[in-house]
């Protein structure tokens, strides 16, 4: 007796989201896709047996992404300030070792380099080196030739592979890490804040020019201590509500106000005890879901 088409689709939803995660940078957007995709599926199923659910899930997912990443293409162009990726809320309790291999296959660090390519560019190199799928079967996926599609995963790989992969370190020393850094800003103690930061820090915040942010990344010690300094010293102290999380695999923390609604997002990704990245989302239609999340607690 075969599965009914939702359980058959539901085997792969985590997935497919991911998947259109990693091609478009936007939560929303990626689950918008795939439960797009799962009415084609639904409709395909209706019309015609499907032998394998995997391949045909996933280059229809894929398709949709590349739509949606050409037309996207001249917004992001016109962005104001740097552009991060939406954030993700993880569960790092309920399975650590899922919470690690996602701290680097949704990565900020990863997104945003996948942000240099091309769409075909990005499709191969993720359908190939993230999902593991053979280049035979990502050519007719993409409409090229195998060769064209293994040069266009290895263009990919050449952008994408100096980005920094950081050592996680444990679970602990990771929480350790973000707890004295808030005690250094909530303490304006600026001795324990540099010696938390790596010497080649960066700090990104995005907000889309809807709200406050940063205009351009700030790097190094000095610059990035004195910028979090001067945030804390404004409002660090008037946030109504504070949630620690844990966002793309790495600490993280949201700021709420008395209404529930999420002003920040912030990521730290850790190297060796200390903090080697900050990312900070505040642009409003990337914090939807993460408010959401946080509604009714």
């Amino acid at each position: 007796m075969s599965l009914p088409t939702a359980e058959r689709f539901e085997r792969h939803r985590r997935t497919l989201v991911y998947h259109a995660y990693r091609m478009l940078g936007q939560y929303g957007d990626a689950e918008d896709v795939v439960q797009d995709a799962y009415l084609r599926f639904s409709d395909a199923v209706a019309r015609t047996a499907i032998d394998d659910d995997r391949p045909f899930l996933r280059t229809t997912v894929t398709h949709l992404c590349l739509d949606r990443l050409r037309s996207a293409r001249a917004q992001r162009e016109i962005y104001v300030g740097p552009w991060l990726p939406e954030p993700v809320v993880t569960d790092e309790r309920a399975d650590p070792l899922a919470s690690a291999t996602l701290a680097d296959d949704i990565s900020f660090a990863l997104l945003l380099a996948l942000e240099r390519l091309a769409p075909l560019e990005r499709a191969a190199f993720l359908l190939h080196d993230v999902l593991d799928v053979p280049f035979s079967e990502i050519a007719p996926t993409l409409g090229r030739s195998e060769a064209a599609v293994r040069q266009l995963a290895s263009r990919a790989r050449e952008h994408v592979r100096d980005r920094k992969r950081r050592p996680h370190g444990d679970r602990a020393q990771r929480f350790r890490v973000r707890e004295a850094l808030l005690h250094a800003l909530e303490t304006d103690d600026p001795e324990a804040l540099a010696r938390i930061l790596t010497d080649d820090v960066v700090f990104t915040s995005d907000g889309g020019g809807k709200v406050a942010a940063a205009t351009v990344p700030v790097s190094g010690r000095a610059n990035v201590s004195a910028l979090l300094r001067g945030i804390a010293r404004k409002g660090l102290r008037s946030v109504a509500r504070r949630e620690f999380v844990t966002l793309n695999g790495w600490p993280g923390m949201v700021t709420l106000d008395e209404s529930g609604t999420v002003h920040d997002a912030i990521a730290l990704e850790i190297a060796d005890g200390r903090v080697a990245a900050l990312y900070a989302i505040r642009n409003p239609e990337k914090l939807r879901t993460v408010t959401a999340q946080f509604a009714n607690r």
